[in-house]
């Protein structure tokens, strides 16, 4: 535990830091508002909190810069979080406004990245059923138009090229057997089912239910997004995070291969409200660097996925932290009213 005087002092460094980006000495504290300490005394305190690992010396600086532990301390027990603003919450919710689930999810990782100027993530929905309503419409002879509508409610087209013509009765029977018998099942449990029962129809219609269920896997598979990203672009600007080969590698290694990102936005929905993961002491972070601030968000009251900012350690977590739970609320609300 800190003392007050310990606490001042390390809350009075970590947001000069991030303001500034500089190593922060005792002088400098001194002159800060609200302290009333010599700048020996100031040196005494902070060796203390160097000993304590919460802040350390870069290279051979006067100046002292927050570890990844002074980091957590900062965000846990000394930040005061702004409120976000009126205007910026009508510009999220306005930016929300979208027919589509996907395009909601889209939307939220573009406004995340624009109002935090680093970048914006969403990890979308598991996809746990195929469908929850099929349809068919005839197109000409033989070429039919399959629309796909998911349990979350994004909407998807094929078209499904036949061997015979259909007519709108018959396209009419196969949707509504389809609809009645398998939507919100899974893949597996289709499949077996369409071989249980397809011998009892007749066989003008088994053929374009077949061709209907695979070409909905397919629809599916293809334009699925385990996760949308805005703004990667903003952190080639951020001098912590682009000063070096390594840095970037490990940047673009994050965005490309998306793996470690998934496990990271995974594991946080399965928490309440916003968590901060700091590079140096989360295992999932690959950098000391950088940081994620993340919230899940919820459909009907059942979290689906996970939304965030991923941006240096030197953020303004007391603004970007508002963003991300302000944002997560509003998508919430919006997929409600969607699905």
């Amino acid at each position: 535990m800190l003392d007050r005087r310990a606490q001042t002092l390390l809350k009075a460094l970590v947001e000069r830091y991030i303001s500034d980006g500089q190593p922060v000495g005792s002088r400098t504290l001194s002159r800060h508002a609200g302290i009333d300490l010599s700048p020996a005394t100031i040196r005494n305190v902070m060796a203390d909190l160097e000993a304590l690992g919460l802040i350390h010396s870069p290279h051979t600086s006067a100046g002292r810069v927050p570890t990844p532990r002074g980091y957590r301390l900062f965000v846990d027990t000394l930040l005061k979080v702004q409120p976000l603003e009126v205007e910026q919450t009508a510009r999220i919710e306005g930016g929300l406004r979208a027919d589509e689930p996907q395009r909601v999810l889209s939307a939220a990782a573009s406004m995340l990245s624009s109002l935090s100027h680093f970048a914006g993530v969403v990890m979308t929905p598991r996809r746990a059923s195929l469908f929850r309503q099929v349809e068919f419409l005839r197109l000409s002879d033989q070429r039919i138009l399959l629309i796909i509508v998911t349990p979350e409610g994004d909407v998807q087209n094929r078209i499904l090229l036949t061997e015979r013509d259909y007519s709108p009765t018959q396209l009419i029977e196969a949707s509504n057997y389809l609809n009645a018998h398998f939507a919100g099942l899974d893949f597996e449990s289709i499949r077996s089912g369409l071989h249980d029962e397809l011998s009892t129809l007749r066989d003008d219609i088994t053929s374009l239910m077949t061709a209907a269920v695979e070409a909905s896997n397919r629809a599916l598979t293809e334009d699925s997004q385990p996760v949308v990203i805005s703004g990667q672009r903003n952190l080639l600007g951020v001098a912590d995070l682009s000063d070096s080969m390594e840095r970037l590698r490990q940047l673009f290694d994050l965005f490309e291969q998306r793996t470690r990102l998934l496990e990271l936005l995974d594991s946080s929905s399965r928490a309440q409200g916003v968590q901060i993961f700091i590079g140096g002491e989360s295992q999932l972070v690959p950098m000391e660097e950088l940081s994620v601030v993340v919230a899940p968000y919820s459909a009907d009251g059942r979290i689906v996925g996970t939304l965030g900012v991923i941006g240096p350690t030197r953020m303004a977590y007391e603004r970007v932290i508002p963003i991300v739970d302000i944002t997560a609320k509003l998508v919430s609300s919006a997929l409600s009213h969607n699905v």
